[in-house]
């Protein structure tokens, strides 16, 4: 079977053998499909071709006697001489780390391609097509959805299309780094947070209403914001009652930097609300949050809602003017 289908597919790897470097691992040169596989790509490429695929034909091999090392040789194949890379080691765990770090880079074509074949969706509020904001990994689940797909540099600036399309995890990150992506307090005020607030409990709204110029309740009062699910929090809503004794027990003589250092990230999370105002450590606080940050995600992690309760009881002893 291999032998019949094996030219089809000699003929379908030569773009991908030309163009990317492909790594052998656990096939020896003298496998007989594998042979195989590489006469029918020299003879559809030809002697003139070859040299194209050196340095792209990588095999590794086990080591024999520490003769560990990377050579470049010349496999002769129908009187055609074809260029590989051989790699020996007697651990493979640092060559698979190597394939682990390398970043797929996507040939120009592509991009091309791409543009010619989908809309570019330009500064406008009213697209003429169906549109869904969605995370990439979900397309597949859409299936009814006509994409809109933008090819090119980023603004430096969200439109305003882009700060209804802004989810509550945006709002933690700009938080949490300050302001990285330049984001306009006003629009997240006005378009954001109230279309988040139908799902997401926790938001950091009071880093928001200070950007805008609001700086106390009266202040709040006289704008006419509506708000107030987030505003009127105290700081004994971040934290969860079913915590409440393991904290006294165990905890409650810690600092926030030992009680983050002895426990894993998702208990101190759980652990940190309870710390008194006084002894919570903002800056220390916001270090384990950038260095947690993925676990403010709900689709990475289960303890997210804690770790969110954290950021807005950061957010409330940082900005809050109560």
């Amino acid at each position: 079977m291999f032998e019949r289908k094996n030219p089809y597919l000699a003929a379908k790897l030569i773009t991908l053998f030309v163009e990317h470097p492909i790594v052998f691992i656990g096939y020896s040169l003298t496998d007989r499909n594998i042979s195989a596989l590489l006469k029918n790509i020299v003879s559809c490429l030809g002697a003139e071709n070859l040299e194209k695929l050196r340095y792209n034909l990588i095999f590794v091999q086990r080591a024999q006697g520490g003769e560990s090392g990377v050579s470049h040789t010349i496999l002769a194949i129908d009187g055609f001489q074809l260029p590989i890379t051989i790699v020996r080691s007697d651990d493979f765990l640092p060559i698979y780390e190597a394939i682990d770090v390398t970043k797929r880079k996507i040939p120009a074509r592509v991009l091309r391609f791409c543009k010619e074949q989908l809309y570019e969706l330009v500064k406008s509020t009213s697209p003429e097509v169906k549109l869904s904001v969605i995370d990439i990994d979900n397309i597949e689940k859409f299936k009814d959805v006509e994409f809109v797909v933008g090819v090119g540099v980023a603004s430096e600036q969200t439109s305003e299309v882009g700060y209804q399309g802004l989810g509550a995890i945006d709002l933690f990150r700009d938080l949490i780094f300050d302001n990285d992506r330049q984001l306009d307090a006003s629009r997240i005020i006005e378009q954001t947070i109230p279309a988040l607030s139908k799902n997401c409990k926790y938001l950091p709204v009071y880093k928001y209403l200070r950007e805008i110029g609001i700086n106390s309740a009266d202040d709040y009062a006289a704008r006419g914001i509506s708000l107030d699910r987030h505003v009127e929090k105290t700081p004994k809503e971040f934290s969860s009652s079913l915590y409440a004794r393991q904290f006294v027990l165990g905890e409650r003589d810690k600092s926030v930097e030992e009680l983050i250092a002895t426990n894993p990230p998702e208990k101190a999370a759980i652990f940190l609300p309870f710390v008194l105002r006084d002894k919570f450590d903002v800056e220390v606080v916001r270090v384990f949050l950038a260095e947690n940050i993925d676990m403010l995600e709900t689709s990475n992690s289960n303890y997210a809602t804690y770790f969110r309760k954290v950021a807005c009881l950061y957010y409330y002893y940082v900005y809050s003017w109560t």
